[in-house]
């Protein structure tokens, strides 16, 4: 049997990924979820029940291949990644803002934050599954989804890369002010996940912290089915 689920999110080495994230602007995290997990997750996308809406990426050219938003109330499972992760990000975050000569605005609790949410009219869920096939992709992009957004955002892998599909890697590209893009091509194992930012990321410089802007994608499917999880802690209007 598995660790409860709660149990393997509190095991993680949170010294280890707020290091890479202020390093790297991104941390990867272990297989948190099992490969049972994983297929329960798939399995439901066929079933309407679970879902509040389905978005075409083509048809809004976004890319090729299709997301469905999770209904309120979320699944266990999607739930307890959403408050299990919750927690340490928004210390993460609130760093950040100081970083930036921000004062620390993200409660400790994911509760306390979806009731700002809400104050702001943001109401429906925002965890997605996504699915792209053989020449699907997802164009570069942020999701804000409203006033209120959380500066972090989490994807698992939920099948596998090299068996199941090829391609699809995960792209990050950070723009820095008068200075080229920088890209990050990342390959996630199924159950991993990856911790990437919402907007933006403080950086040193020569006068202290700046800003640098992020977009996320995912490259080209080049055979296969992908599936994966998209874990948001902002909901949207």
């Amino acid at each position: 049997m598995h660790p409860p689920l709660p149990e393997r999110i509190a095991g993680l080495n949170w010294g280890v990924l707020q290091h890479s994230l202020n390093e790297d602007g991104y941390a990867k995290l272990p297989a948190l979820l099992h490969e049972d997990e994983c297929r329960e997750i798939i399995g439901t996308y066929d079933d309407d029940s679970y879902f509040r809406g389905t978005v075409s990426m083509a048809r809004y050219r976004f890319g090729i291949g299709e997301y469905r938003y999770f209904a309120a109330p979320l699944p266990v499972m999607l739930q307890q990644l959403r408050e299990g992760l919750y927690p340490a990000l928004a210390g993460a975050a609130n760093q950040w803002q100081e970083r930036l000569g921000q004062p620390p605005v993200y409660p400790s609790a994911l509760a306390d934050f979806s009731d700002h949410c809400r104050a702001h009219g943001q109401t429906r869920a925002t965890p997605l599954i996504l699915k792209y096939e053989t020449g699907g992709h997802n164009c570069l992009h942020q999701d804000l989804y409203g006033k209120v957004h959380f500066p972090f955002q989490v994807v698992f892998a939920l099948n596998r890369q090299g068996a199941d599909y090829t391609g699809g890697q995960f792209l990050l590209v950070e723009q820095r002010p008068r200075a080229q893009s920088r890209g990050h091509v990342i390959t996630l194992e199924q159950g991993e996940g990856l911790i990437f930012p919402t907007r933006h990321r403080p950086v040193p410089g020569a006068r202290g912290y700046y800003r640098t802007m992020l977009r996320h994608g995912v490259a080209t499917v080049t055979s296969g089915l992908r599936y994966s999880l998209g874990i948001l802690f902002h909901d949207a209007e």
